[in-house]
């Protein structure tokens, strides 16, 4: 029997040992992590005769699989893998395996430094609105796996695919390939801005049609690399490097894709010029599959949004409580700021990364009339700020401690929205961004029931 051995317990990894275990694999587990929730996830796999270790790493020299399979925030380069990899065995990430089985359906993968969540979302509900089984997956909704173990396989994949996944999966290839942004991140990970441009370029170009956004300066930059390439451009079809007939654009507040009025840009509920660009690039997926224009307007006009992306909450007092804790970088959360009216109090901080902050910056300058500060990050930022003259901060290192003290502040000083808009991953106070938004949510609504 062949052996195979999961690296990381999360949502990914129990759908590719369930997955693997129905091949009549012998399956082992593996997460270096311990605690309830994983003890939770254990306990089924445990019934189902997979072996799970917690608290532990793989060692070659105890176990030789046959196969080994990486969930998405396992480094590619971990010295284990490379070993693996030296050694022969075959290493792939979940989003692999998931392609493997799920092969026969079209897929529509998303990637992007930005814009990748809201995109896929909105994509999924057009191509379900048309009357197709389309599930969100990858970073989103289900574990890819998960629809492998169906008895029923979707009519389409929809996947949100982050560099982590698109390394691990070299054979993945798309009907319809995505590009939101592209913007300096995880550069830890990656080393330079090349290598993490070539990982994301490696889908698009193992996917039947591309769809880049012309708005975005670098993938502009870079149209020479994509000659076949449908582009969208907010600002008409001018803008685009290609010809019109192969755009997705803005025209007199409307968005036409390949020379078809397709819907107003009013009936988009979403905040955010940013916003505007997601949706011509979902559009697109949906006319080059084929999806009639009723369909897709009515998808967009019943669409709320994204939790945790520019999420509306409530109002308080008067004042807009906009939840935007998927802002994990830099430029995320200069996308968040500039969709939100001046003036504004602004929540920023947490576990920083490297990036360039010269535009959030400049974005706080203009539209914040006060940040509060939280995490690890915020005696950076509070040297940041005061570098470039900008006083009205103040180091509250909690959400706990934030949220009240910027109603106060939006009331003094005029203030109609508090923003909770990071630049910063969460893992110094939370789990996750999901975990640091949803915490957010439930201040913002005892705070307004409590008066």
């Amino acid at each position: 029997m062949k052996k195979a051995q999961i690296i990381g317990l999360g949502l990914s990894g129990v759908a590719a040992a369930r997955v693997l275990k129905a091949q009549g694999f012998d399956v082992a587990v593996c997460d270096r992590g311990t605690g309830a929730n994983l003890e939770a996830l254990r306990a089924p796999l445990t019934q189902a005769d997979i072996s799970v270790h917690l608290g532990a790493d793989l060692d070659l020299n105890v176990s030789h699989p046959d196969l080994i399979v990486v969930s998405p925030g396992v480094p590619w380069d971990l010295p284990v893998l490379t070993q693996a990899r030296e050694l022969g065995i075959e290493t792939i990430g979940e989003m692999e395996l998931a392609w493997r089985y799920l092969q026969d359906r079209p897929w529509v993968g998303i990637t992007g430094t930005n814009g990748k969540t809201t995109t896929t979302a909105l994509t999924a509900a057009i191509f379900q609105a048309a009357g197709h089984q389309a599930p969100a997956c990858g970073n989103i909704g289900h574990a890819a796996c998960e629809l492998a173990l169906n008895a029923t396989p979707p009519d389409w994949v929809i996947a949100e695919l982050s560099s982590y996944q698109i390394e691990a999966a070299s054979t993945l290839a798309p009907q319809i390939g995505i590009w939101t942004t592209f913007t300096p991140d995880h550069l830890a990970r990656h080393y330079t801005l090349d290598n993490y441009y070539q990982i994301k370029a490696s889908l698009l170009r193992r996917s039947q049609q591309q769809i880049l956004n012309s708005d975005d300066p670098y993938l502009r930059s870079r149209a020479a690399d994509w000659p076949e390439a449908y582009w969208t451009a907010t600002q008409g079809p001018a803008a685009l490097p290609c010809p019109p007939e192969r755009g997705i654009y803005v025209e007199e507040g409307e968005a036409i894709a390949f020379g078809e009025r397709i819907m107003p840009l009013d009936q988009l509920k979403m905040l955010g010029d940013h916003n505007q660009q997601n949706l011509l690039l979902a559009i697109g997926a949906a006319r080059l599959a084929g999806i009639e224009r009723g369909a897709i307007a009515q998808a967009v006009t019943d669409f709320p949004g994204v939790p945790h992306r520019l999420e509306y909450i409530c109002t308080h007092q008067g004042i807009q409580l906009i939840n935007d804790s998927k802002a994990t970088n830099y430029d995320a959360a200069w996308v968040g700021l500039m969709a939100v009216p001046a003036p504004a109090i602004l929540i920023a901080g947490g576990d920083p990364k490297t990036g360039d902050d010269t535009a959030w910056i400049e974005a706080i300058q203009a539209k914040a009339a006060a940040v509060l500060l939280i995490g690890n990050a915020a005696r950076q930022f509070a040297d940041r700020l005061a570098s470039v003259g900008y006083q009205a901060y103040e180091i509250v290192e909690t959400l706990d401690r934030a949220l009240p003290r910027s109603l106060t502040l939006a009331q003094a000083k005029g203030a109609t929205t508090v923003l909770l808009s990071p630049a910063c991953a969460s893992f110094d106070q939370y789990r996750s961004f999901e975990e640091r938004g949803d915490h957010f949510r439930r201040l913002c609504q005892w705070q307004k029931e409590g008066d």
